[in-house]
């Protein structure tokens, strides 16, 4: 870097790839003197003017503010506050219709002045040089100053630089698009001021070379400048270079001062250097020196249409309809208002949206000043684009893959280094709007790669939550294996050192390894002697069932016919006969009670399970019988029952 900066102290300058030479149409507003539009009776401010998130409201409806005063909050690496233009009263918080392209709507606030235009407390540092960097930038900051010369980046974010060095500070004053003015009359009128911001960035950035560059249409500014640098500022240095478009791009900048180029995908820090608009500078100067944040800026008001042009200082939030009116616009049936130049520029929607922080120009042309871009017609292949491209890209091969949506060949083409100037466009015989194709391009690209990065999110969320699980499941094991090693260890303690859990497993293993010979005569075949005997048991118990219920029945014969009608016999040897046979009834009821007894107990001496079983039901059939509880089986049941147990048995 030392190399290339001795060449420049000697003199040396450089030139980029393509580039071209519009009309410049400067006259119309470069030598008016600088105006005040004056207070409109409604300000409209956004919330977001610049580059990055919006801060949070710090206001509310029917709250008195003053000038200076912040309306939003400045917490964040890219955030910047918005401040009051004026002091009044805030009327309305609201969606509307900014200074954008899609011409959507935003959150702004709308602020009545008051006509005291009293200031909010400020705290002016003449004395920078002894202020910290931080301090610095966080005054930066808390000013709400933004990039002016088009690209509202945070100026503070940009100064930090990613933590390195700046050997070469370049202040932009190249102004190359037409028709604006503004950088300019700023360099003209306000040399001394924009030369104090250099001061203050030179003790921030402590640059071994502050080069200020303009393009020798401006040699006003030029003297003015030259005039303004004091004897201390030795490594100032203003260059003038020819007048071309787009020499105002940063990156064509860097070229031509510097012979440098920026790498591809990188920002001039990477190399080094620092560029900032003169607009930035003087906003720098006043928001440190004087303490006053970002509330005004110096807008160009040109073309044919308008009466009165020139270039006058507007507050921020200022309706384009009542500058318009303020400056006499004469329009014409379908008449355009241009905020930017004619290069890269947008139509408004419509005059009722605010000028914000990125509006240098309004420009009101005539249809003969400014023809309507004629039909698009198909390519002819003449590569003057390609010839054009300051980026020195294919044009015509990023119009075709734009076209045809094949956006990863648009990548493969660099299309993210095109700076969207437009050159290509007003060069092309067929008067394609290749830019627009371009930035279709660009969001859709960038649409896709947010979605992608969304879905990376989800997943990587997701992942993290069934890895939680896992982790919470693992550890719900982990305590039910301690829980339940904790009771066997009780348990073992309990029983005398021995595991119990591992007894009980021991026993059923051997139980279930023992030979079974139960039920098995010696010679191996089945043993059916209790079933034998169970059958016996039912037989004897049906027997004394029945006896049972004669010796019942008999007495009550006797009671219920004692003078023996109906058949009936009342003689005392007819008496006696029933009572003989009532009383052997009994008898054999008492014996068959007692066998069954016994071959009970038989039955529960074999070895046979099935048999034991069958035995013990029957008994109780049996007792349950005897006492009157259970019917008389039916005929041909007590076979079918036999015939079981022996099969039974038998199994």
């Amino acid at each position: 870097m030392q190399h290339v900066i001795e060449r420049i102290k000697a003199g040396a300058m450089w030139d980029f790839h393509g580039g071209i030479h519009p009309a410049e149409h400067k006259d119309q507003s470069s030598h008016t003197p600088i105006r005040n539009a004056g207070l409109p009776e409604a300000l409209i401010i956004p919330l977001r003017q610049h580059a990055g998130p919006a801060g949070d409201l710090l206001v509310k409806v029917g709250e008195r503010v003053l000038r200076g005063q912040p309306l939003s909050s400045w917490q964040g690496g890219r955030t910047v506050p918005v401040h009051a233009p004026t002091s009044g009263t805030i009327t309305a918080i609201g969606p509307h219709t900014v200074a954008h392209p899609s011409g959507l709507a935003d959150l702004c606030i709308t602020l009545t002045p008051d006509g005291a235009d009293e200031w909010h407390p400020r705290d002016p540092r003449p004395d920078f040089w002894n202020l910290e960097r931080s301090e610095l930038l966080g005054r930066i900051q808390q000013a709400g100053v933004a990039g002016l010369g088009g690209a509202v980046f945070p100026t503070h974010s940009k100064l930090d630089g990613r933590g390195q060095r700046t050997e070469i500070l370049i202040i932009n004053g190249m102004e190359c698009e037409p028709y604006i003015t503004t950088d300019d009359r700023l360099m003209r009128d306000y040399a001394d001021e924009v030369i104090e911001g250099i001061r203050v960035l030179r003790h921030l950035l402590k640059p071994k070379l502050c080069l200020i560059g303009l393009e020798d249409n401006k040699p006003e500014a030029a003297a003015a400048l030259e005039g303004a640098i004091g004897e201390h500022d030795g490594d100032i240095m203003v260059r003038v270079t020819p007048t071309k478009y787009p020499s105002g791009g940063a990156k064509q900048t860097i070229e031509i001062l510097t012979g440098r180029q920026v790498p591809k995908g990188g920002r001039a820090v990477d190399i080094g250097i620092m560029v900032l608009n003169v607009a930035t500078v003087f906003a720098i100067k006043r928001a440190i020196v004087d303490g006053e944040p970002l509330i005004e800026r110096l807008v160009t008001l040109t073309g044919e249409r308008f009466s009165q042009p020139g270039n006058v200082w507007v507050r921020l939030g200022t309706p384009v309809r009542w500058l318009l009116r303020q400056f006499d616009l004469n329009p014409e049936p379908g008449q355009r208002v241009i905020m930017g130049g004619p290069m890269m520029g947008f139509t408004l929607p419509h005059a009722q949206v605010p000028v914000v922080k990125a509006t240098n120009c309004l420009l009101a042309p005539s249809q003969r000043e400014l023809p309507t871009p004629g039909a698009e017609q198909a390519c002819i292949r003449c590569s003057a684009c390609a010839d054009a491209c300051p980026a020195n890209l294919l044009p015509q091969e990023l119009y075709w893959y734009s076209r045809a949506k094949e956006y990863d060949k648009t990548e493969q083409l660099n299309l993210f280094d095109c700076i969207e100037c437009g050159a290509c466009a007003w060069v092309c015989p067929s008067e394609i709007p290749l830019v627009q194709y371009y930035k279709i391009a660009k969001d859709d690209i960038r649409e896709t790669r947010a979605e992608a990065e969304k879905a990376e999110r989800a997943k990587a969320r997701f992942e993290a939550k069934q890895a939680r699980f896992e982790r919470e499941k693992a550890a719900r094991e982990a305590r039910h294996a301690e829980a339940a090693a904790n009771r066997r260890q009780a348990m073992t303690s309990a029983a005398g050192g021995e595991d119990p859990v591992a007894a009980a497993l021991a026993r059923i293993k051997e139980r279930s390894q023992a030979p079974t010979t139960a039920g098995a005569l010696a010679d191996g075949s089945p043993d059916n002697s209790a079933v034998i005997a169970a059958r016996e048991a039912r037989k004897r118990e049906a027997e004394a069932r029945r006896a049972a219920k004669q010796a019942e029945q008999a007495p009550a014969a006797v009671a219920s016919n004692p003078s023996g009608e109906a058949g009936g016999d009342d003689s005392p040897e007819d008496r006696k006969k029933a009572a003989v046979a009532a009383a052997l009834a009994r008898a054999k009821a008492k014996k068959a009670a007692a066998d069954c007894a016994a071959s009970l107990a038989i039955s529960e001496a074999a070895p046979c399970p099935t048999a034991r079983r069958a035995s013990g039901r029957r008994c109780r059939r049996s007792q349950e019988g005897g006492r009157g509880r259970r019917p008389r089986p039916r005929q041909g049941q007590e076979g079918r029952g036999r015939r079981r147990s022996i099969t039974s048995g038998q199994r």
